[in-house]
């Protein structure tokens, strides 16, 4: 599946920071376009449907499944599910490049489909208790789904080899300049 643009790709467990430096990369590269991804999941304080994702019930995620309206999905933890919708990565590749900001396994499946034109970058946290620190912060998680979480990402991190490149966020502004640079001359090429 060839676009006319290049895609950015962040993946990360949840927690790395990969959606502060989402918000950095488009900052600092104003042509480029974002993919809102669609989910499941009842939106947070704040959030803004079609902004910040595409908010839609079980029933119709499972609908757009069928049609094959996604690039990749999945169900991230029981009955929540998150895509990158084809339609969206079509029209933000018409007019520049197009960054996206997925979980692990869709981030492989959107090499897989994109090749060359996909530039995936893994978003590790210092360790994993860094990340259950992160996450406790956020004050959205209770102990149980603290869990879950870290359990997944244990997990997701055996993925790190398998992208273009690994970026360590052990320091936000670090982590951020590196992330930068690599996006900058993937977009020279």
């Amino acid at each position: 599946m060839r676009t006319t643009n290049k895609i950015v790709v962040l993946t990360a467990p949840s927690g790395s920071g990969k959606t502060t430096i989402a918000r950095r990369v488009l900052d600092a590269f104003p042509g480029m376009h974002f993919s809102v991804s669609a989910t499941t999941r009842p939106p947070r304080p704040g959030e803004v449907d079609g902004v910040h994702y595409h908010f839609v019930s079980e029933e119709e995620f499972r609908r757009l499944i069928d049609e094959g309206a996604f690039i990749e999905y999945e169900e991230v933890y029981p009955g929540r599910f998150y895509g990158t919708l084809v339609r969206e990565v079509r029209e933000a590749a018409r007019t520049g490049p197009v960054l996206l900001d997925v979980e692990v396994k869709g981030a492989m499946n959107v090499k897989r489909l994109f090749g060359d034109d996909a530039l995936v970058i893994f978003i590790r946290p210092p360790s994993l208790a860094v990340l259950a620190e992160r996450l406790r912060r956020r004050g959205t998680e209770t102990e149980a789904s603290l869990r879950t979480r870290l359990e997944r990402a244990a997990q997701e991190l055996e993925y790190a080899d398998r992208f273009d490149a690994v970026v360590v966020n052990d320091e936000l502004d670090r982590a951020t300049e590196e992330t930068l640079r690599l996006v900058r001359s993937f977009l020279e090429r």
